[in-house]
């Protein structure tokens, strides 16, 4: 393939994912119809199947992109700033994370979705990939133990969350907002009981 052709390609290929983000966007999940996603593309359906070996396929794909772009973007592991709290440090994380979704609530009505079809683990996976080395280093001077009860804890919250809303039941603007007090209350108790063992440990030196 030549540059002309590789260029035609990747140009049919944008074309292609930004067309299934946009059904996506504002129709859902089961709006993505192969016909008319190659209607919209201008590519063939045949193109298509080349590309990707079924529906599903195809949507996990452009959720992938989506997701590079506007929620994985903004996402760079960088240490705590001094005199930045675990709340604050966390919750910039978060919120890089979940203020794309408020504004675009059907993609994450589609990635709760796909995360349940075949090959949707990749999703979990992929944000985990991104989201758990920046979220430690935010933590590196934290105990290995509230590391762990609080990925187990908010991971719970995280998943309920996204399930409440995918059925219908809490509004998107909801999420931030109880994520917020989670991580509030976790860390809070956190940094008290630290500050109190090492107040401890100070009498006991002198």
């Amino acid at each position: 393939m030549d540059g002309a052709q590789d260029l035609a390609a990747r140009a049919g290929e944008d074309r292609l994912i930004a067309v299934v983000v946009e059904i996506l966007e504002a129709d859902g999940y089961d709006a993505v119809a192969l016909r008319e996603v190659a209607r919209r593309a201008r590519i063939s359906l045949s193109t298509i199947y080349k590309r990707y070996a079924t529906r599903d396929e195809l949507i996990l794909a452009a959720l992938e992109a989506w997701m590079e772009d506007n929620r994985y973007s903004g996402v760079s592991p960088h240490p705590r700033d001094a005199g930045t709290s675990l709340y604050d440090a966390l919750m910039d994380l978060f919120r890089t994370l979940f203020e794309p979704w408020e504004q675009h609530p059907g993609m994450l009505t589609a990635y709760f979705r796909a995360r349940s079809s075949q090959g949707g683990q990749r999703l979990l996976q992929r944000g985990l990939d991104i989201v758990v080395p920046a979220g430690l280093e935010l933590l590196a001077d934290v105990d290995d133990a509230f590391i762990a009860d609080l990925n187990a804890v908010v991971s719970s919250v995280v998943y309920g969350l996204l399930g409440r809303f995918a059925t219908g039941e809490i509004d998107i603007t909801e999420i931030l907002p109880t994520l917020d007090r989670t991580v509030y209350w976790l860390t809070t108790g956190y940094e008290a009981a630290r500050g109190s063992t090492a107040a401890v440990h100070t009498r006991d030196v002198r």
